[in-house]
């Protein structure tokens, strides 16, 4: 069934696709209606003059007018719904396409009362998967300083002295606490806003989302995961890189060797209308044929037991996917390349570019070097 409208209420700051369509952070719910002729948004009276100074609408609706005119209607304190049904009514919207995750607070009111709803799973605006050049800039502005928080991360380990296996910075035990608000401190003034940075040695390592606590060692993998979002304009990035204190042993640098081809093989593979399954098999054909073997063992996963790569945006984790579900890629998607491998008692390796796919490849936006030990 063709729809009238497209309905959304939400706050755009924990919605991507609202945020894309408007353009407009809000930290509360707000409206938002697009009928074949105007983009509509409508908010309280705190968020109006900023909403009509930012937001890329057609019009900036004010509620308590449609509150007014569902008391005049003879309702006494008028729901958010009764206010949502007289601006629907206003702009001739009866069949509405709505979000997967719309609110059934909103839903089943809007059903009684006759309006027809039909919801569409996220991405809801797929055209917000290929990056315009702007789009590009943005999340290279969010790479440089992900870049920045690594080089301060990469230089407290560094610098680190090694007492009974222990790191040991500026006199204090070096933690992955202590490093993790280094990083944080670096995207402040970058305007980024962290989200789980991690930074985790020794076994943490081997859980490939483990943020990584308590003393950092020599001769141990320390993996650091940076995906910081910009504040200012929404985007993320993500990057991780492997470092070792000291003297990585004999399987750390197998691993390290190995993960480093896969990636380099998964790189060279992206391009527009490339199998996203595809992708991710070859890189898992590539740690096989170098003798790291996938399997369930001492009660959990080991090897490489995730996903190549996803797409980066106004989500950390978007389509498209490089893995066994697979997408297929186009021009302008910007994704992860990011292979690893976790074996219980050694450690993990992960290493994590993030490119642009182009028609005959991709362009790769990540600048920082790759070295696994630090000595």
């Amino acid at each position: 069934m063709e729809h009238d409208a497209i309905l959304m209420v939400d706050a755009s700051e924990q919605n991507a696709d609202l945020y894309y369509a408007t353009r407009f952070w809000a930290p509360d719910p707000f409206i938002f209606v697009q009928t074949r002729e105007a983009k509509l948004l409508a908010t309280t009276d705190l968020e109006l003059d900023r909403a009509k100074a930012e937001a890329r609408v057609d019009r900036v609706l004010r509620l308590v007018d449609y509150e007014e005119r569902a008391k005049q209607k003879g309702l006494k304190e008028p729901s958010f719904v009764d206010i949502l049904v007289e601006l629907l009514e206003e702009v001739g919207a009866k069949r509405l396409l709505v979000p997967g995750d719309f609110a059934i607070q909103y839903a089943d009111p809007l059903r009684e009362r006759g309006f027809h709803l039909t919801f569409k799973r996220s991405p809801f605006f797929e055209e917000r998967l290929v990056k315009t050049e702007e789009e590009i800039v943005s999340i290279e502005e969010t790479q440089r300083w992900i870049e920045r928080g690594c080089d301060e991360a990469v230089r407290m380990i560094w610098e680190s002295e090694v007492h009974d296996g222990l790191l040991y910075y500026e006199g204090k035990v070096l933690t992955s606490e202590r490093v993790r608000q280094a990083i944080h401190r670096t995207f402040l003034e970058g305007e980024c806003v962290a989200h789980r940075t991690i930074v985790a040695g020794g076994e943490d390592a081997v859980d490939p989302h483990h943020i990584g606590s308590g003393p950092l060692r020599s001769n141990q993998a320390i993996v650091l995961d940076l995906f910081p979002r910009s504040a200012r304009t929404g985007y993320f990035a993500d990057m991780t890189r492997t470092v070792v204190k000291g003297k990585a042993p004999d399987p750390l640098k197998r691993m390290y060797e190995a993960v480093l081809a896969a990636q380099e093989r998964g790189i060279a593979l992206v391009r527009d209308g490339a199998d996203g399954r595809a992708v991710h098999q070859e890189v898992a054909a590539v740690l096989e044929k170098a003798g790291f073997e996938t399997k369930h063992e001492q009660g959990r996963m080991q090897g490489f037991f995730h996903g190549t790569g996803h797409g980066v945006g106004l989500e950390i984790h978007e389509p498209p996917r490089i893995s066994l579900k697979g997408s297929v890629l186009q021009k302008g998607n910007v994704v992860t390349v990011e292979p690893g491998l976790y074996y219980s008692g050694i450690g993990g390796i992960r290493i994590e570019d993030m490119v642009v796919v182009e028609a005959a490849g991709c362009r790769n936006l990540t600048r920082y070097p790759k070295q696994l030990e630090l000595d």
